[in-house]
């Protein structure tokens, strides 16, 4: 019960933001939801005076479709069965006209439920009276007239609803109107919400005035009666045991917590009814469940259905640890984040990371939660986990630092590169390990596969490292911007790997590893055969070429890459003393014994882009770096 417990606080801790719109990175606007609410999709928005009269009515724009909305238990939970919502509804409970124009109710009187419940909520002492103008309004039973004189929904010839726009009424009624590009089904399927008017009042949008929130809040506790003890709060509360779905998104029917299945084996055998397994109260499901939606709209990270979710219990908004090291930068000058010494490296990683920790609540928690549908009515928790912030920024700190590499595959807002040294993100090592075209069950799996690597200082699964390694030694089967992207992401996997030997993006000259040495071979045989090409040739050097067989048989292959340099040698003029004179010091470098065709391990990479790297370094980069020294 800890995730649901802390979901619970997250709610208590930010009720100043319950029912305040913002827009995520997607463009889509969300909002911790009051209690007794959940949100759905409008495609009709009425407005009304406070006298019950109709004044206009609009398409809602897709980008503004979100709205906030009175449930029941009931009415949130509802499948086939028909039960309506409080105020805003589909046109099939809202509209007494509904059946007039054509319209069908599968089961039971839709509207007339709609009506004897909010009739209800306007004769309690909680009553709002612009809920009591909505009511009279209805009351009228003329909303469908109302609107196809609005010109918002459209009837045939025998004034029966005009479902689909398809090519056919295009050609006989003209242009596709408004309404039809906004509902994903059927006309009459359209769901309504309403504004009132009020003299002297700003707001008049029901489902954004916090007033008409408190009245139904207050008017539904009225109702609740069954009072048990909460296994969370541990207080008796009234209980639940119809829990939220739409979760993920607003068309999500899977549960995290359900037990409706009386005929099947959900609780039977060893409880006899569902409260012996568990009781929550229902406000403590309320507020936990809108928390997490609130949160996954906020900052989840989804892929395929999986949701991935960081959050703080006293400070929501927290470093994502599936975010590459750029992320962890907001107004750092981003040519200053390119090629620095490890020192200066570790520098930056602290100072953003201490901008997180200048407000640290020691008694504060990280929460970690993977979830997951199995069924799709079923959802589980895949991961979770729970710490001190403190040790959550000191792992993400320790990540950062020791799994970085030189990288230049980011883009800014004007499509111009941005270099930079760090960490790469979880799914670019998805990228590297499986390539561009793998399926979202490798991705989301390997993200989940990475979580204890970064958070719990794990070794990272030696099977992406391989994986990552082998795509990166074959560069002829990418494009080259996909082999850059892979070589320096596997050279940051293996520098992690090899953490203790000390590694860096800065060329080790000292370094006598045999297949670091033969790392290096390779980069002076690139760079000299690239520098002996016209600059209109584009093509793979040899060493480029040979790379793959080179990291499973780098003596045998060697003397090929050698001997088809001889005639690009003859070009160097110059500069090819500097070239062969480089190549003999490595050599000298290594025993001789070691010179040989076992195959060599992710050490070579790093040889081979610290070398290259080096290499490609331009004479005014270079006096700088002696300046500093």
């Amino acid at each position: 019960m800890t995730w649901l417990k802390n979901l619970f606080e997250t709610y208590e801790n930010n009720q100043q933001l319950i029912g305040e719109f913002e827009v995520n990175k997607y463009d889509q606007e969300y909002a911790l939801i009051p209690l007794s609410h959940t949100t759905q999709s409008a495609q009709i928005e009425v407005i009304l005076g406070m006298k019950g009269n109709f004044i206009s009515a609009k398409v809602v724009d897709k980008s503004d479709a979100s709205t906030i909305i009175p449930c029941t238990e009931a009415s949130a939970n509802r499948t086939s069965t028909p039960v309506p919502h409080p105020l805003c509804d589909k046109l099939v409970y809202v509209a007494g006209d509904y059946i007039k124009y054509g319209g069908t109710a599968k089961k039971g009187n839709p509207h007339a439920d709609y009506m004897n419940q909010l009739e209800k909520w306007c004769a309690s002492e909680y009553a709002h009276p612009k809920v009591k103008s909505v009511y009279e309004y209805l009351a009228k039973g003329r909303l469908v007239e109302d609107l196809i004189n609005e010109k918002i929904i459209y009837v045939d010839e025998n004034h029966h609803f005009i479902e689909k726009w398809d090519k056919e009424n295009e050609k006989k009624y003209g242009e596709k109107p408004d309404i039809y590009k906004v509902i994903s089904s059927k006309l009459s399927d359209a769901f309504v919400r309403f504004s009132v008017n009020k003299i002297g009042e700003p707001e008049s949008r029901l489902w954004r005035d916090k007033s008409v929130h408190e009245s139904f809040i207050h008017f539904y506790e009225s109702t609740l009666q069954e009072n048990d003890l909460c296994y969370v709060s541990g207080k008796h509360l009234p209980a639940t045991e119809r829990h939220a779905s739409r979760i993920r998104y607003s068309a999500d029917m899977a549960k995290l917590i359900s037990a409706n299945d009386t005929s099947g084996f959900t609780f039977r055998g060893r409880f006899k009814n569902s409260k012996d397994a568990v009781s929550i109260s229902y406000e403590v499901s309320q507020k936990a469940h809108n928390a997490l939606k609130w949160l996954i709209a906020k900052q989840g990270y989804s892929i395929d259905g999986k949701v991935f979710l960081v959050w703080g219990s006293k400070r929501p908004k927290m470093l994502s640890p599936f975010e590459d090291t750029l992320g962890l930068y907001s107004d750092t000058d981003t040519e200053a984040l390119g090629d620095v010494t490890h020192k200066e490296f570790s520098e930056q990683i602290k100072k953003a990371i201490g901008g997180y920790r200048h407000d640290l609540n020691y008694k504060s928690d990280v929460n970690i939660m993977i979830v997951d549908a199995a069924t799709p009515g079923r959802m589980s928790i895949v991961y979770y986990r729970d710490m001190s912030e403190d040790l959550f920024l000191k792992r993400l700190e320790a990540w950062h630092k020791t799994c970085y590499w030189l990288h230049r595959y980011q883009k800014d807002s004007d499509k111009k590169t941005i270099i930079f040294t760090g960490a790469p993100a979880t799914k670019d090592i998805a990228f590297a390990a499986y390539g561009s075209r793998a399926s979202n069950e490798l991705v989301k799996g390997l993200v989940e596969r990475m979580l204890p690597s970064i958070i719990d200082g794990r070794p990272i699964p030696i099977d992406i490292v391989r994986s990552a390694y082998i795509r990166a030694s074959n560069p002829v089967g990418m494009e080259e911007w996909e082999w850059e992207k892979t070589l320096s992401i596997t050279c940051a996997l293996i520098n992690k790997t090899y953490e203790k030997e000390g590694f860096g993006v800065a060329l080790d000259v000292n370094n006598d590893h045999r297949d670091y040495l033969f790392g290096r071979m390779l980069a002076i045989a690139d760079v000299m055969e690239r520098r002996a090409l016209d600059k209109s040739e584009t093509r793979a050097t040899n060493a480029i070429r040979y790379m793959n067989a080179f990291a499973k048989h780098p003596f045998r292959t060697w003397n090929i890459i050698q001997s088809s340099l001889q005639p690009y040698q003859a070009k160097l003029g110059t500069q090819l003393n500097f070239y062969n004179n480089l190549l003999d010091e490595v050599g000298s470098k290594m025993d001789p014994q070691k010179f040989n065709d076992k195959p060599l391990t992710g050490l070579y990479l790093l040889g081979f882009y610290s070398q290259r790297h080096e290499l490609y370094k331009s004479k005014k980069d270079k006096e700088a770096e002696k300046g500093e020294m």
